[in-house]
């Protein structure tokens, strides 16, 4: 009988401390306090762009997005796609070494023409005028890589583009950084 008393006993109380550990938990991840408040900056500026899942699982999942801060967001998406061109360029580059297609070498040549702008001058410029807090400029520049992008995609005019789908990302990613950039700049 003792036995059977100890065990309800310590079934109660397991039940007790894992209601009581549960409560506590969700208590705290919805303080004003924690760090969900940033989450929720984060998500009032996302929804202000084209594409907010992208926006949002950009931010969130980058450990130096400054919770508070637009412009370190804008830093972090600028940043983002610098590092999305550079990986498209350098698989335009391996396409090129590759392709026994003479059109197809010249339309990515073409494109390599367009990234390589991009990613050495175009985007650390933008980058740069975003920490100096020159939005206008930075807008200007970001506007650039997107023409660029723009001149690759239509040398493809009614052929497979074989960076369909990077050139699309790239130009979801420049809209969002455009987006915030633009709130940045109205203040």
């Amino acid at each position: 009988m003792r036995n059977k008393a100890s065990t309800t006993l310590t079934l109660v109380l397991l039940s007790f401390t894992l209601v009581l550990s549960t409560t506590l938990v969700s208590s705290q991840s919805s303080s004003p306090s924690s760090s969900n408040g940033g989450d929720d900056l984060i998500d009032q500026i996302c929804k202000k762009t084209p594409f907010y899942d992208l926006c949002s699982t950009i931010l969130h999942s980058n450990p130096l997005t400054p919770k508070s801060d637009p412009k370190g967001m804008a830093l972090i998406m600028v940043k983002n796609i610098e590092d999305n061109a550079t990986d498209t360029l350098n698989y335009i580059q391996d396409l090129l070494k590759k392709t026994p297609d003479q059109q197809l070498e010249q339309q990515l040549a073409f494109c390599a023409e367009s990234y390589i702008p991009v990613v050495k001058y175009i985007l650390p410029q933008a980058y740069d005028a975003l920490n100096q807090g020159k939005f206008g400029f930075a807008s200007y520049c970001i506007s650039d890589a997107e023409k660029e992008l723009d001149a690759c995609n239509k040398k493809f005019d009614g052929n497979q583009s074989p960076l369909g789908d990077r050139n699309g990302i790239m130009q979801k990613l420049v809209d969002v950084a455009s987006a915030i950039v633009k709130l940045l700049l109205n203040g």
